[in-house]
């Protein structure tokens, strides 16, 4: 071997790459120039295109040495396996194809039978045709189950694929034949079942969302990152499970879908496969007609850093290729566009014979010898042909090189439904049959129906089910007896949590003393504390897209330390500082960079641990709360639907609050954003104290004992960077009312006058109670302060109760608690927040007095705190005058009073505003 004397392995970590520039320095010259003098000589003998093929071989090897190589973007259009390096495949070929063809009819079945005349809730056949071979190979061989030794793996399941999923189902007697009849039926039939994956709506079966395209890509990648989590901070053994994604090309699109994939290669997730059913259609037509989809995949994940295995042909086309002596079928393979091999499979054999092989003489002759029948049967796309997919999914399974993989199977959509339904553009759309498609179909899967049977009624088409001691549904048991049981499976065992002591919240209670500080930093010293416990500290996962400084977070990364795979194998620049930078393969912290989608999936797979480990993992996701479920609603919603559990803390909140920042920061709606969410409990805490409270309400709600709430939810609160002085909790607070959504921090003053009731929630609590005193001083109005942690609380409380009293009218109605709460309270109310009027304006129907409320309504803007509020006149001075205008309107005091107030307190200047401090990070 000869020694790289130019090479410090003190200076240099890893791997010695070759892409070296020219200039760099050469130990052995001589050498170099043997090799390039015989890359001239096969050029000059053999020509261009065997120099071509020898340099394409020996970067691959290169790869498969595990040396760093110039990026080779391409390979041939063929698959990445050859045949000669296939395993042997494990199973019965024969019994495969019998459970496959009954899975196949009774996915098409479920689908047709839901479009009868009474029900028409539409469906997609042509998905799971085009992957149902696929599918097959990993129930029958690779998909492990919860009960597996290993632990099972997580699956992706395409979303339109699921009438298949659905049929397997049935065949293993998850499912009866009422059940399938149900889909998409989920209210109106007592055993309804759900159009796509969603956990959600069918909790013990489906583990993940998949439908809304670009969402399934990045979890997966976050979720087999917290699986390595899992396994690096001892919480548990995840080394033999796997995550496999199953995604669309068209899906590939989304931005989402590729976004991510430098993540993946990162944290060298090989637990991790991609597998991308090429069909190469979306909804309305090609997905690239003009190109070649598998191609442009495969150079984007390898440029990524993840192995790519291409199953494009299947086993029929590997005689060609062996005959293919001059490389004319495969060149013309890598020329031949999309939109082409689509009309191919919509055409006859016949006319794949004339207008691809008949392209060129030389691929015209090699099946000169086969007939159209044999061209159009024999001849599959790789991702029919089980051995094809087996070699693929045993390379993902087994290839330990630190690399994600991809699998990129070329398919067809609509494969066997018939010719009117394979490969055509309305495919995807096409719903139900004809009896002459069924018929023929019946023909196609060799299903042992009489033309009787499918004629008697079009839309009551019999479901097949082979006999119970059949060889199939042995196969079928055994199979997935051996791989741990069946998937998908979401059944799991409670995640026990005990909720910490006293000790533990006590932070929370004892206020800030004299100094002031922001709720951002309170809820962050919490925190601390809850990751100090000892027996459940280590479940917490603080997840941080690069603002930690501005939250306060970064005094956790000496102790708790940054989670990357790798370790820290740099010298930090602030090694010596108290609060240095510190990452760890054991770390706690998921640190996530700026990317809040990555963020919002680490978030739904650390909050769904519990159910896909038993783990009770606690996510504590906080970010700039505009930057959250606007920037990110689709992923939260997902989260929800997943049923993900934990904290997501909108820091920075509020539409002045972040002074100084601007429009695309300023934060006015964010809780109304996250009310469209089912899953979200929104709280805009405004003191320590009542983040204790509702912190700690959340952990009993979601891993208690107490199953009289829905459990399967998040908790989001906004926070803020305003510096305040927090109170030392009340003596006897009513903790009821934090969590129930209000409270009254200060009683109406004793004596005579008119009366007025003042809400606020968040950072205008302040100076709503400083508005309190002026009312009191300036113009003789008692006035009470209720703090309102939660508006969307009592909406939906409110709701409930006249939802019952709208339908059950013979009953005893019920009374919102909010209704009870502020009967005896006397004078009109006020309202202010930092948020836009609509915040606030949630619970109007059900204020017993007159109602004004102030809003931050508009777009965000640069400016102090005082100026802003003054501005949109939320301030104190505004709510004093609004407070008064309304006792006006009842008569309580002189009209000209409110003019008055107006003129002292300079209201329309926006530079005679004071409310709020200044400081704070942003």
């Amino acid at each position: 071997m000869r020694e790289n004397k130019s090479v410090n392995s003190n200076d240099i970590t890893g791997r010695q790459g070759i892409g070296l520039p020219s200039h760099a320095n050469d130990v052995d010259p001589e050498e170099t120039r043997e090799w390039l003098e015989s890359l001239d000589a096969v050029v000059a003998n053999g020509g261009a295109e065997r120099a071509s093929h020898i340099v394409g071989n020996l970067l691959t090897h290169a790869r498969e040495r595990d040396l760093d190589v110039p990026s080779v973007e391409n390979t041939d259009y063929v698959n990445t396996i050859a045949a000669k390096d296939e395993p042997e495949y494990p199973g019965d070929l024969e019994i495969e194809k019998s459970i496959r063809r009954a899975v196949r009819w009774n996915a098409a079945m479920q689908v047709h039978r839901a479009q009868r005349p009474e029900i028409g809730v539409g469906g997609h056949l042509s998905s799971y045709a085009s992957i149902s071979t696929v599918y097959e190979v990993g129930f029958n061989h690779f998909f492990r189950g919860r009960e597996h030794r290993g632990g099972g793996d997580q699956v992706f399941f395409q979303g339109h694929a699921s009438p298949g999923i659905y049929s397997r189902a049935f065949l293993m007697g998850r499912l009866s034949e009422q059940d399938l009849d149900g889909f998409r039926q989920e209210k109106s039939n007592p055993r309804g079942i759900p159009s796509y994956p969603h956990p959600r709506a069918m909790p013990e079966f489906w583990q993940f969302p998949t439908v809304s395209m670009g969402i399934g890509p990045v979890n997966a990648i976050e979720q087999a990152s917290i699986n390595r989590y899992l396994h690096s901070r001892g919480l548990k053994d995840t080394s033999e499970q796997h995550v496999w994604a199953f995604l669309g090309d068209g899906e590939m699109d989304e931005v989402e879908s590729r976004g991510a994939l430098h993540i993946a290669a990162n944290e060298q997730l090989d637990n991790l496969t991609f597998v991308v059913n090429c069909n190469l259609q979306r909804l309305d037509g090609p997905v690239r007609g003009n190109g070649k989809i598998i191609q442009e995949l495969e150079a984007q994940f390898r440029g990524a850093g993840w192995n790519v295995v291409k199953v494009v042909w299947g086993e029929g086309w590997d005689k060609l290729f062996a005959a293919d002596t001059d490389g004319a079928l495969v060149d013309l393979m890598n020329t031949t566009p999309d939109g082409d091999f689509q009309t191919f499979r919509a055409e006859s054999g016949g006319f794949i014979r004339d207008n691809f092989f008949g392209r060129d003489p030389r691929t015209k002759a090699l099946v000169e010898d086969m007939s159209d029948a044999d061209i159009w049967w024999g001849l599959k796309r790789g991702g029919h042909d089980p051995k094809k997919i087996y070699a693929a999914f045993k390379h993902a399974t087994t290839v330990k090189n630190g690399k994600p993989t991809v699998i990129l199977v070329h398919t067809i959509k609509g494969y066997v439904l018939g010719k009117k339904f394979a490969g055509r553009n309305a495919t995807h759309q096409m719903k139900k049959f004809t009896i002459d498609d069924l018929k023929q179909l019946r023909d196609t899967l060799h299903i042992p129906f009489t033309d009787q049977q499918l004629e008697a009624d079009l839309y009551d088409q019999p479901y097949y089910m082979p006999a119970e001691d059949s060889p199939e549904m042995q196969y079928m048991r055994e199979r997935r007896a051996e791989l741990g049981g069946v998937v998908p499976d979401n059944r799991h065992k409670k995640a026990t949590f005990t909720v910490p002591g006293e000790k533990t919240w006590a932070v929370a209670k004892r206020g800030s003393g004299k100094q002031e500080v922001a709720t951002t930093m309170a809820l962050v010293r919490l925190l601390k504390d809850l990751m100090r416990d000892k027996e459940t500290g280590k479940y917490w996962v603080p997840i941080i897209p690069d603002e930690a400084r501005t939250f306060g977070l970064d005094a956790m990364f000496p102790t708790a330390k940054i989670y990357n795979p790798k370790g820290q194998n740099y010298l930090s620049v602030d090694r010596d500082l108290l609060l240095a930078y510190k990452e760890s393969a054991q770390g706690q912290i998921k640190h996530m960079g700026i990317n809040e989608i990555s963020s919002t999936a680490a978030f739904t797979a650390a909050g769904t641990s519990y159910s896909t480990h038993e783990v009770p993992l606690v996510p504590f996701y906080i970010f700039y709360s505009m930057f959250g479920f606007q920037r990110t609603g689709d992923f939260f919603y997902a989260a929800g639907d997943q049923m993900a559990k934990g904290f997501v803390i909108g820091a920075t909140a509020g539409k002045t609050t972040l002074a100084g920042e601007g429009l695309q920061h300023m934060d006015g709606h964010s809780p109304l954003l996250a009310y469209t969410n089912p899953a979200a409990i929104i709280y805009d805490p405004a003191y320590g104290y009542e983040i204790g409270h509702i912190v700690r309400d959340g952990l009993q709600r979601m891993y208690g004992d107490n199953e009289e709430r829905l459990q399967e939810v998040f908790y989001y609160l906004t926070v803020y960077n305003e510096p305040i002085h927090q109170p030392v909790e009340p003596e006897n607070v009513d903790v009821e009312g934090i969590i129930k959504g209000m409270y009254k921090v200060d009683e109406v003053q004793e004596g005579d006058g008119p009366v007025a009731q003042l809400m606020a929630s968040g950072v205008a609590v302040p100076w709503t109670r400083e508005a309190r005193d002026l009312l009191y001083k300036d113009w003789g109005v008692r006035s009470a302060v209720w703090s309102v942690t939660s508006w969307s609380e009592m909406r939906n409380d409110a709701l409930a109760a006249d939802k019952h009293n709208f339908l059950h009218p013979e009953e005893e109605p019920k009374t919102p608690w909010m209704v009870e709460k502020l009967k005896d309270a006397e004078g009109p109310f006020v309202a202010t927040t930092d948020f836009d009027y609509l915040v606030p304006d949630m619970i109007r129907p059900w204020i017993p007095n007159d109602y004004a409320v102030l809003g931050a309504e508009g777009w965000g803007f640069s400016d102090t705190r005082a100026a802003g509020r003054r501005y949109l006149h939320i301030d104190r001075e505004s709510l004093v005058v609004r407070a008064l205008k309304s006792l006006a309107d009842q008569g309580k005091i002189d009209r000209s009073v409110v003019k008055q107030a107006i003129d002292k307190y300079d209201l329309l200047n926006v530079n005679a505003g004071s409310s709020g401090m200044a400081g704070g990070d942003a």
